[in-house]
């Protein structure tokens, strides 16, 4: 069926030149006029091209001129049309992030991929996590924490140890890094339905930054995070290659 494409892509240069060809033998549209929109880049530029458009109904079809591109399908010129009338859509739910920061003002952001807190000096981070009000951790010691939807178990999460989750699973990981007490701790699974809050304890000896899919926030001493199912991104992926099966071969690999 006839598709009215918009295609955007990232600064670098191999996108800029794909993106130009596409448009001359495609045509394009402006995203707010889209059938379907096309992601010319990596992983961060399909991420930072969710959070645009998230307001808009079109679906997102990314195609890899960036490095690894797990949220991407492979670039090819040809046969655009019938590839994305065939395409496989996934659909994920991104978390929101509420932090407080050490003069009272509090920051909100929304994360595809993961929620995460980094130690921001030299010495170990001490965070305390309480899981739906209840405290479940008296003290973590760690370079930091963060909290990963399916979608992004296989980033920042997969590098820490963490667990890779299906697509459909309503489950969140929650995974250390470098935890030093409780030795060795790798974190836990919890429901997508949890709200998770992290308690920065020291935070003047041991400040903490906050990062929600590459957006940045020092000094903070409370963090709380929770799914939010009232938006929904929408992922095309060629039949067999999408995000399901993607996560279960990263595993066998």
């Amino acid at each position: 069926m006839p598709q009215k494409i918009a295609f955007v892509a990232s600064r670098a240069p191999v996108a800029q030149t794909a993106c130009a060809a596409l448009v001359v033998r495609y045509g394009t549209v402006p995203v707010e006029e889209a059938d379907v929109i096309v992601a010319l880049g990596g992983d961060g530029f399909m991420l930072h091209t969710l959070h645009q458009t998230q307001a808009l109904p079109a679906p997102v079809y990314g195609m890899n001129r960036g490095t690894i591109g797990f949220l991407m399908n492979e670039y090819a010129e040809s046969d655009l049309k019938e590839r994305l009338d065939a395409a496989e859509e996934a659909v994920i739910n991104p978390l929101v992030m509420v932090a407080t920061h050490v003069d009272g003002h509090k920051s909100r952001a929304l994360a595809i991929n993961e929620v995460s807190l980094l130690r921001a000096g030299p010495q170990a981070a001490k965070l305390q996590i309480t899981v739906d009000g209840r405290l479940r951790m008296q003290e973590l010691v760690c370079d930091g924490a963060l909290v990963a939807t399916p979608a992004g178990s296989t980033a920042y999460n997969y590098s820490a140890h963490g667990p890779i989750l299906p697509i459909g699973a309503d489950v969140l990981a929650l995974t250390a890094m470098a935890a030093f007490r409780p030795r060795r701790w790798r974190g836990a699974l919890l429901p997508k339905s949890a709200v998770v809050r992290f308690d920065v304890l020291e935070p003047d000896k041991r400040p903490v930054m906050a990062d929600a899919d590459g957006n940045s926030y020092r000094d903070v001493v409370i963090v709380e995070i929770a799914s939010e199912p009232s938006i929904e991104h929408r992922i095309l992926f060629d039949p067999g290659h999408g995000l399901e099966e993607r996560l279960i071969s990263e595993q066998f690999t």
